[in-house]
């Protein structure tokens, strides 16, 4: 049955409070895609049972596996390839001469769902970049939902998964098949520290000065008070020669005025404005 229009609202209430994500008004579907086999795996007859239950109790798992249900976690290897070929012809260069006396490089990969992105970033650090073995490296990928964080620790992707965007030579380099499903090599996998964190509600002074920010297609789901208030703590932990790569729909214009934007070989980045 479709769900009911109070249900929908109590749910993107729910979503909006613990996420800052705004579910539009049409997007009833989504939620009966995403949340059907899940009231049927807690055991209830159906959707609307589900959150009814829901709304009578206090703050629970079961409230973070709807939240988490309905995020989006769209993404796909070197996902809109301009933004890394932008990293290694110029950006990477650039730091990498910059830092040669620190040795030292941050990257954070924000908002990084089943893990794509930062697996990208790490196997074109270790082709490109040899040198940075010598280097002190962090290699950072956050995401609210620790569900998805599981599975991007995994390494553990499907055929489809693995075809959509990884060339089939690093496919054969740094993946191993496992069944039905292929997973990334441990020397690739283990670059990269996974934490669990809320870009709303959390702080983000546990960074320091990072040189590259990956914030990919995740303000689009913000209001406007909460993108400002996102790229306002950005700002603050971004160094001052640093690099802030946003998706492609999205932009610091009139949301900040202390970002600049510039172009990158064939890519949009945004840095501080000195």
């Amino acid at each position: 049955m479709p769900i009911h229009h109070q249900d929908f609202n109590y749910l993107r209430q729910l979503v909006r409070h613990h996420s800052a994500m705004v579910l539009d008004a049409d997007k009833a579907y989504l939620a009966e895609l995403r949340l059907t086999p899940l009231a049927t795996q807690m055991g209830f007859s159906s959707l609307g049972e589900m959150i009814a239950n829901l709304q009578t109790q206090p703050f629970n798992q079961r409230h973070v596996q709807v939240v988490e249900g309905m995020l989006l976690t769209e993404t796909s290897f070197f996902r809109d390839r301009y933004p890394f070929d932008a990293l290694a012809k110029v950006i990477l260069p650039e730091l990498l001469a910059k830092r040669q006396t620190q040795r030292t490089l941050n990257i954070w990969c924000a908002a990084c769902s089943s893990g794509q992105e930062p697996y990208s970033i790490a196997m074109l650090l270790h082709e490109e970049f040899p040198e940075l073995a010598n280097w002190k490296l962090r290699l950072i990928a956050t995401d609210l939902s620790n569900e998805i964080l599981n599975r991007a620790k995994a390494g553990l992707y499907s055929q489809l998964e693995v075809t959509r965007g990884l060339p089939l030579s690093l496919l054969n380099k740094y993946f191993q098949h496992r069944g039905n499903q292929w997973q990334i090599c441990d020397k690739i996998r283990h670059r990269i520290e996974f934490q669990q964190l809320n870009l709303v509600t959390h702080s983000f002074t546990q960074f320091h000065k990072l040189d590259i920010i990956f914030l990919r297609n995740v303000l689009i789901y913000f209001d406007l008070a909460t993108k400002k208030a996102v790229l306002e703590k950005i700002r603050s932990i971004l160094a001052p020669d640093g690099y802030l790569i946003l998706g492609g729909g999205e932009t610091t214009l009139n949301l900040d005025d202390s970002f600049e934007r510039v172009q990158v070989d064939k890519a949009v980045c945004y840095r501080r404005r000195l």
